[in-house]
């Protein structure tokens, strides 16, 4: 039988994986869900696991001024993304999760210069993805939703940039052959919007924004979300199978050895 087990991280419980989930287990795989901020504890390997989703939440990916990590968990879970791409296990992982893959291998995650990112957006292809197997048959300009305030300032050397924006030029990218980070959500449903926009209405207030523009705005593209996002997560799903095939690592994957887990 062949194994589908999908390990999921969910580092807030805000944050769950949500339409995503739904999308992967349509598509065969069996998610099995870890809450390190419940106290869960984290696997030291991915022997067993065909595939890894990272999902986001409001920490910060970068230490804190004592230097401490803004989890206890992280560091353990950045040993876990440096597995997953040394052995070539699938991943996909979601806003502050693409941005601990990109710490994990070496990149910088900062406070964007250009503030918060809230709301529904298009971020556009670059000319690498027409080359990926999970984003050449995305559109051009596809729509996402954008929820942070901490941006990837620098990709690792060796990374393959899939997909950017005017304001922040990181949107989406691949480490190797078989890791992927993408900065936006695509797992939201109106609920979890709903829930973020009442859990940040200082940071709405603070932007200028009515909290309800911000649900409606958001809800009114979660039909087109799914019409590009669905067929992206059973693409994932079709390579944590064995049945899509995928570029080799590349030099990202020839440097892993110099970082430990």
């Amino acid at each position: 039988m062949a194994n589908n087990r999908t390990l999921v991280i969910e580092n807030d419980p805000s944050d769950d994986i949500r339409r995503l989930g739904e999308w992967l287990t349509g598509s065969g795989l069996a998610l099995e869900t870890v809450r390190p901020h419940a106290g869960d504890p984290l696997p030291d390997t991915l022997d067993g696991y065909a595939a890894l989703v990272v999902m986001g939440g409001a920490q910060q990916a970068y230490p804190g001024p004592d230097g401490r990590p803004a989890e206890h968990w992280f560091p353990a879970l950045e040993g876990l993304l440096r597995k997953a791409v040394r052995y070539e296990v699938p991943t996909l992982a979601v806003c502050l999760g693409a941005q601990l893959l990109a710490s994990a291998h070496g990149g910088m995650v900062e406070r964007s210069e250009s503030g918060p990112e809230i709301g529904p957006a298009l971020v556009g292809k670059r000319d690498a993805a027409d080359r990926d197997p999970l984003w050449a048959p995305v559109p051009m300009a596809p729509d996402v939703l954008q929820w942070h305030s901490d941006e990837i300032t620098e990709l690792p050397l060796g990374a393959t940039l899939l997909a950017a924006s005017t304001r922040y030029p990181h949107q989406a990218f691949r480490i190797g052959g078989r890791a992927w980070g993408v900065q936006f959500h695509i797992e939201c449903d109106d609920a979890m919007i709903a829930n973020w926009v009442e859990n940040e209405r200082a940071l709405i207030d603070e932007l200028g924004y009515d909290p309800e523009v911000v649900v409606d705005a958001c809800n009114l593209i979660m039909v087109d979300l799914e019409e590009a996002w669905q067929p992206f997560a059973e693409r994932f799903a079709a390579v944590a199978k064995g049945e899509l095939a995928t570029p080799p690592p590349g030099p990202a994957g020839r440097q892993l050895p110099l970082l430990e887990p």
